[in-house]
């Protein structure tokens, strides 16, 4: 069975109270267990946290054993050297995601400081922006 993590950063334990009109009405748990009847052949692992380093903690630990990580840093993507380096640091391979299109949105969200560690980027698609990062994982 793949086993695939998701990863999500600041503010994403928000969904569905926070800015709506940006990131919808559903909370992201919601989402994820119809992620898990739509992909019964994959175990999905989900962790949350408002904190880098735990972020970055969680990175370590499962970045050699995992078949693939879904990140969505939030705000950490514009800001965090150390966020790419622990990316660089792993073999699971890595796709980042984000719910809005960043590149619609302020300025400095165009930036991202760790696509360049990533297999690839998807933003826009709001919360199935998570299942077309899963599609990309299965068909690596």
């Amino acid at each position: 069975m793949m086993k695939i993590q998701i990863i999500n950063g600041p503010n994403i334990n928000l969904l569905g109270k926070r800015e709506p009109s940006v990131y919808g009405n559903r909370s992201f748990e919601d989402y994820l267990a119809e992620l898990k009847k739509v992909y019964p052949q994959v175990e999905f692992e989900y962790f949350q946290s408002n904190i880098e380093g735990e972020m970055i903690n969680k990175i370590h630990e499962i970045g050699f054993e995992y078949d693939g990580i879904i990140l969505n840093a939030g705000a950490y993507t514009h800001t965090s050297i150390a966020l790419l380096d622990a990316i660089r640091a792993i073999k699971t391979p890595v796709i980042e995601v984000h719910i809005s299109n960043v590149h619609a949105r302020e300025e400095f969200r165009h930036k991202s400081m760790i696509s360049a560690a990533c297999m690839g980027v998807i933003c826009g698609f709001g919360l199935h922006s998570y299942r077309l990062a899963v599609e990309a994982l299965i068909r690596k």
